[in-house]
């Protein structure tokens, strides 16, 4: 028994040896090559495989922007009208909210003296006339000296400065309203003292409006003068005008920059120091508006969304316009798009997708 075990075990030693190790010189035994065996290749798995995502393509569409400001109504011209001299306010006085003409007399003071001066220059002004006439005349003939012609005419020109400077003063004796406006305060009180510099009457101007508002540094660039604004009254009102002065200063506090707009008020309905929202439109873009979800950041940390270019994941940084109920408006794209809106979490830029296109109805 031992003896048929040890054979069997031989005769199998044997046959596994000859297909192991003798293998082609069975086969060109039995008349066949090894390119006529069957070649098994071993399974490799595919590297990176296409990652399946769905994309929706999107066409540019341009799209207005604009800046939004606080800010309050002023009058085009404010004045606060002044006396230039001493005296008595002699006439009525007018009421806040009246309505003035340039030129109106707004306060008139007592003249006092001034018209006794006044005749006094001018009669000193016809002394010095005669005088300096009769100099002249006795200097050309030679009865008289030269010097005495020069004092002569010397007195004249001192006369007249002396009448001019007393008429001036007789003019300052009435306050007028330096434009057509309305009375933000009640002109002076009769028999009311006024110094020089007291106040006469505050004047205001309505015909036209100014939208003032402050714009932050980094916005100031987009904007010049000229360009179209618009505003929203605490009223609810809506008015349009144009931006006719920014500041080149910032304020040192704020570091924002003074914006005035100016607005027809014709029918002055508007009034001082009312509340308004400011919207000052800036130059429209072309963007897309796709859904939030879409953006993500690349491994510098830029902005941007993946799209799909020819089965290829790609990454394109993008810059937010605005912001709008159904996503974000978004520059920096081609006019149009396949932008990955499932999936682009799983892909990185250059990676082989499957796109299947979103339905957009």
């Amino acid at each position: 028994m031992r003896i048929v075990h040890i054979l069997t075990a031989l005769l199998v030693a044997m046959f596994i040896y000859a297909i192991i190790m003798e293998r082609e010189a069975l086969l060109a035994f039995a008349g066949a090559t090894p390119q006529d065996a069957e070649i098994v290749e071993p399974l490799i798995p595919e590297v990176n495989p296409a990652v399946s995502v769905v994309a929706l393509r999107s066409n540019a569409q341009p799209v207005q922007s604009g800046i939004l400001l606080r800010g309050q109504t002023e009058a085009a011209r404010r004045v606060d009208v002044r006396s230039e001299t001493s005296g008595r306010v002699v006439s009525e006085p007018l009421r806040r909210g009246a309505s003035v003409e340039a030129g109106q007399i707004l306060c008139e003071l007592d003249a006092g003296t001034l018209q006794s001066q006044l005749a006094e220059a001018k009669a000193r002004q016809t002394e010095a006339e005669a005088n300096a006439n009769v100099a002249t005349q006795l200097a050309e003939r030679g009865f008289g000296a030269e010097n005495n012609a020069i004092s002569a005419m010397a007195g004249l020109e001192s006369a007249k400065a002396r009448v001019l400077s007393v008429e001036r003063m007789m003019d300052q004796l009435i306050i007028h309203a330096p434009f057509a406006g309305i009375l933000e305060s009640d002109t002076t009180e009769i028999g009311s003292l006024l110094q020089p510099g007291g106040l006469c009457a505050t004047v205001i101007a309505l015909d036209t409006i100014k939208l003032v508002g402050y714009v932050p540094e980094l916005d100031v660039i987009a904007l010049e003068v000229g360009q179209r604004a618009g505003a929203r009254l605490i009223s609810g009102r809506q008015v349009v005008g144009q931006v006719t002065f920014i500041s080149r200063s910032a304020d040192p506090l704020t570091r924002t920059f003074r914006l005035e707009v100016t607005v027809d008020n014709a029918d002055q309905s508007i009034s001082d120091g009312q509340t308004a929202e400011i919207v000052i439109e800036t130059a429209g873009e072309i963007a897309h508006l796709l859904p939030q979800h879409v953006l993500t950041l690349d491994n510098d940390g830029n902005l941007g969304v993946r799209v799909a270019v020819d089965d290829v994941a790609r990454f394109v940084p993008v810059k937010i316009i605005r912001d709008a109920l159904d996503g974000f408006w978004l520059s920096g794209l081609p006019d149009t798009v396949d932008v990955i809106v499932v999936g682009q979490e799983y892909v990185t830029d250059g990676r082989a997708i499957t796109v299947t296109m979103q339905d957009q109805n």
